[in-house]
Order: C-alpha cells, then sequence, then structure tokens
C-alpha cells in the first residue's frame, strides 16, 4: 500500500459495514443522524475512510458523536470501553519519547495521531465522550495539553472513576500498559 492512504473496495466495504452496525447499535451517541447522509459523506472522503480504518484497526472503534451545523461535518470519536489496545504504552510525544534514556516505547501519542490523520481529544471532547457512556474504567487516555504545562515536561491525561473523570498530569515521557489515546475525526 505504501504511503498511499487508501483502502481497497473489500476494505472499505467491511469499514462501512462495521461503522453502520456501531452506529446503529449506538442511537444514543447520535440522536438526529441518519446513518445514509453519515455514509454519503464518508463515500467522498475515501482519505478520511483511511483515517477511520486506522482508529479501527487499532481498537478504537470510532463512531459518530455529533454533526457540526456549521461546517456539516461529521465528528467522529474513539468509543471503544478502554483506552485503544494498539494505542498504548506510548509516552505522550517525541520529546518525551526521545528524552527517556533507557526502555524507550516504539512511539507515542501525538506521531500516531498524526499518522492516522486524527487529532488527541481534548479534555473537553473527553468530558463529552463521557455523557454518553462509560470510557476508561480501568484504563487512561493522554489528551491535548497546554503549551505552558507541556513547556515544563508535563504532559496530560484522563480517565473516568468512581462516576467522575479526572485529570492528571505526568512528565511526557512516562509511559504505561493501561494508557493510550483517544482520537477525533471530522468528516
Amino acid at each position: 500500500m505504501g504511503n498511499k492512504k487508501e483502502l481497497s473496495p473489500e476494505q472499505r466495504e467491511a469499514l462501512i459495514k462495521a461503522l453502520k452496525v456501531r452506529f446503529e447499535k449506538n442511537m444514543n451517541r447520535h440522536k438526529g443522524l441518519e446513518w445514509a447522509k453519515v455514509q454519503a459523506k464518508l463515500e467522498m472522503n475515501t482519505e478520511k475512510l483511511w483515517s477511520l480504518n486506522e482508529m479501527e484497526r487499532t481498537g478504537g472503534e470510532p463512531d459518530v458523536i455529533g454533526l457540526d451545523e456549521k461546517t456539516g461535518e461529521y465528528i467522529f470519536y474513539d468509543c471503544s470501553a478502554e483506552s485503544p489496545k494498539g494505542r498504548r504504552s506510548v509516552c505522550y510525544d517525541r520529546e518525551g519519547q526521545e528524552s527517556r534514556k533507557e526502555h524507550k516505547p516504539k512511539n507515542n501519542a501525538i506521531d500516531m495521531a498524526a499518522a492516522m490523520g486524527v487529532e488527541l481529544l481534548t479534555e473537553e471532547q473527553y468530558r463529552a465522550l463521557q455523557k454518553l457512556g462509560t470510557f476508561d474504567a480501568k484504563t487512561s487516555s493522554w489528551v491535548q495539553t497546554p503549551a505552558e504545562i507541556r513547556g515544563l515536561g508535563g504532559a496530560l491525561f484522563v480517565d473516568f472513576r468512581y462516576g467522575n473523570v479526572f485529570v492528571y498530569h505526568n512528565g511526557a515521557q512516562s509511559y504505561y500498559a493501561a494508557r493510550g489515546f483517544r482520537g477525533s475525526l471530522r468528516v
């Protein structure tokens, strides 16, 4: 496949089928939206389909969580119950990854998200996601970190415990088997 961000017809069909099943199973996440309109938009945006497939392939279980009325874009978030399995054990960003003296992880959240064509959720987006279900009850997820915190060496992560969203800080170079990241994509 090389650097081309395209799916084969079979991959497109399988992805659209999986997205449709998830959409219909979780109507509470996107009240008032119609699958036919979402699918039409997806079929016009093959590069976005590739990004959704990357979200799916790494365990994110992407689903529509809304429609931006101003832009007409459908908004997808990773809706897996726990932080996506294929994106765990990563530092926050490349600087954090490279600052590790030993036991460097293979990747970092910022670079992985960019390679997938998605963005890390913000704290605000993460809180909105939690209104649609319970996510990260056993894991945690890196979120976009303000420059002033990152400039001091820190990075933010979130989880859901005791019925609440908790926001924490860690050194950007840290990584844990139960911490990954959730992405968002606009189509």
